[in-house]
């Protein structure tokens, strides 16, 4: 029931505020600027007002905090999970700040940004030790404890995922829905290993998803931004840690993971051949360049992500 609550009250809180802050952001004339590089047929989303995700990601961290609080449930989980929102949203709003007020798609450098995630990511999972949540990565037959090799892993999996989120996000409603799908699959596994509290956090940020999606949901009348995306893909991160099985993002975030994927095979192929795997990246934009419509794009991508998450519980 306690959950319940607060499930309901993140996304009445999202549905309240969000209609106010793009009212602000078109009377104040800032919005989103689309990259060059992308689809043409994109381009009619530019102005469409940006930085979304400040309003789920601030709703999240507050009704986690003090739903843990009424319903004694703070503990270093909690905690960890509500800092790294708290930081890596933080990264994504300086990135969006600086992209809306110069106009361009372009924020902090990539390697500023990588620089702070990296050094947020350690912050994150020494917060949860300090507080005394227990760590552990599986690693085939053997447990690591060690906390140093935890905040090292910490690095990797944590800067990765919150780049991989950000990179899926470039169609209407697509990151935002796989990430109500992702952090619904780990609501099940926490219920299931009765982590009542990290529970608590993925029913929250999946209720203030649900009621952000019907403003992103095409035609987007708001984006996330870097703010929501971010942090989003570090929360997944950190409660795969939190929740010692690490290993399953790979299969739940598995959209993430070939979003991500695409952007380094075209890369690397181009730099190396000349040549072009994909007709853009990431893929998203190479199945609209073959003809699929957005809608289906983001539907389809969205049942894969469903049939990975039933797929790994299953097995």
């Amino acid at each position: 029931m306690e959950l319940f609550l607060a499930f309901i009250g993140s996304s009445v809180l999202t549905l309240i505020l969000v209609p106010f802050f793009i009212q602000v952001f078109i009377k104040k004339k800032i919005g989103q600027t689309t990259r060059e590089e992308g689809p043409s047929w994109h381009q009619v989303k530019t102005g469409t007002p940006t930085m979304g995700g400040t309003v789920f990601v601030t709703v999240s961290i507050l009704v986690v905090l003090l739903a843990a609080f009424l319903f004694n449930l703070v503990d270093g989980a909690v905690l960890t999970i509500a800092a790294t929102l708290a930081l890596f949203g933080g990264i994504g709003f300086v990135d969006d700040f600086i992209s809306v007020f110069r106009k361009q798609n372009e924020g902090l450098t990539a390697k500023q940004k990588f620089l702070i995630q990296l050094i947020f990511s350690g912050i994150a999972v020494w917060i949860g030790y300090q507080f005394g949540h227990y760590f552990s990565l599986p690693f085939f037959v053997w447990e690591i404890q060690n906390i140093l090799l935890v905040i090292l892993f910490a690095f990797f999996w944590i800067t990765g995922f919150s780049n991989a989120v950000n990179l899926t996000d470039g169609l209407d409603g697509l990151a935002t829905g796989l990430n109500i799908i992702a952090y619904g699959a780990y609501f099940m596994m926490a219920v299931q290993q009765e982590a009542k509290g990290i529970a608590l956090a993925c029913l929250v940020i999946v209720g203030s998803l649900l009621a952000f999606l019907v403003y992103n949901r095409k035609p987007a009348k708001i984006f996330m931004g870097d703010v929501g995306s971010l942090a989003l893909g570090a929360g997944l991160a950190i409660i795969s840690i939190l929740l010692h099985h690490p290993w399953s993002l790979l299969v739940i975030g598995l959209v993430f993971v070939v979003e991500t994927a695409s952007v380094i095979l075209q890369v690397t192929s181009f730099k190396t051949t000349g040549k072009r795997i994909f007709k853009m990246s990431p893929i998203h934009h190479h199945f609209e360049m073959s003809g699929w419509s957005e809608e289906k794009v983001v539907t389809i991508f969205w049942l894969v992500g469903m049939l990975a998450s039933l797929v790994y519980f299953i097995l």
